[in-house]
């Protein structure tokens, strides 16, 4: 009696084994292969190796979907660079996981989402903050380059308010009020030109506990009103007319000024609208 297998069965058999010898020759040579073009190696895939504390990618890398890290810094002396077709979105979320802080980078627009934004030099002054309360600009110039100005819808608090050399400096409130104030003094001052006053209705000038004084060479208060008293006194001895026409200045009794003719008395008839 004879053991084995013989025949046909023997033939299925080493079939068999040479069609898995070729599956496993097969494998291990596209094993091989993935290894090669993926650079597989002791230290990690490709250009990115695993160091220590994270990992260490030369080159550049296609995130498909969200990025987890702690960290994210380059090579010392090499610049890195963050690329979206679309919009970049930096988010911080706090121990509950709720977003606190937000940076959106669309095509048209940047916003940043937290409850305070503050930019610094590199000695840590503050340049510029911002937080629900305030805005604090601690640059030493503040400069604005626009056709239109600055536009404020408050209240601005400064120590100076200037113009480039070669431009004027206005300051208007087209629809309202435009006040200006301060504790110790206000000086308005043109180093190498005029300075224009206009309003439409009454300009004033008050000084509560001091006085008023227009120290200048030359003062010029044109456009009074002449007041003619009847009759007319006759000129005194003595008077020779001018090539200049010489009027008194006089005042009312509400504080208007007004002028009068060189001769007689510095008076205007009762009926006159001189001093009303």
């Amino acid at each position: 009696f004879k053991v084995g297998i013989y025949g046909w069965r023997k033939r299925c058999l080493y079939l068999l084994i040479l069609g898995l010898l070729v599956m496993v020759i097969v494998n291990l040579a596209l094993t091989l292969w993935v290894l090669k073009v993926m650079e597989f190696s002791s230290e990690g895939m490709g250009q990115l190796r695993i160091v220590t504390g994270g990992i260490q990618l030369s080159g550049q890398a296609m995130v498909l979907d969200a990025l987890l890290a702690s960290s994210i810094r380059s090579r010392r002396g090499q610049p890195i660079t963050v690329e979206s077709s679309r919009n970049f979105t930096i988010n911080t979320r706090d121990e509950g996981g709720r977003i606190v802080n937000r940076i959106f980078l669309g095509n048209d627009r940047l916003v940043c989402l937290a409850r305070g934004f503050r930019v610094t030099d590199t000695r840590g002054t503050v340049l510029f903050s911002a937080d629900k309360k305030e805005v604090v600009v601690g640059a030493e110039v503040l400069r604005v380059t626009g056709d239109g100005g600055a536009i404020f819808d408050g209240t601005v608090q400064t120590p100076l308010v200037r113009a480039d050399s070669g431009n004027e400096l206005r300051l208007e409130s087209p629809t309202r009020s435009l006040e200006v104030r301060a504790p110790l003094g206000v000086l308005m001052e043109s180093r190498a030109g005029d300075i224009s006053a206009s309003c439409l209705t009454d300009l004033k000038l008050q000084s509560v506990a001091g006085a008023v004084r227009l120290d200048s060479a030359n003062v010029y208060l044109s456009g009074l009103k002449t007041a003619t008293p009847t009759p007319q006194s006759p000129p005194p001895r003595g008077h020779h007319p001018t090539g200049h026409e010489i009027y008194q200045l006089c005042v009312c009794s509400n504080g208007k000024l007004f002028l009068a003719p060189p001769e007689g008395l510095c008076a205007a008839d009762d009926d006159s609208t001189v001093c009303r």
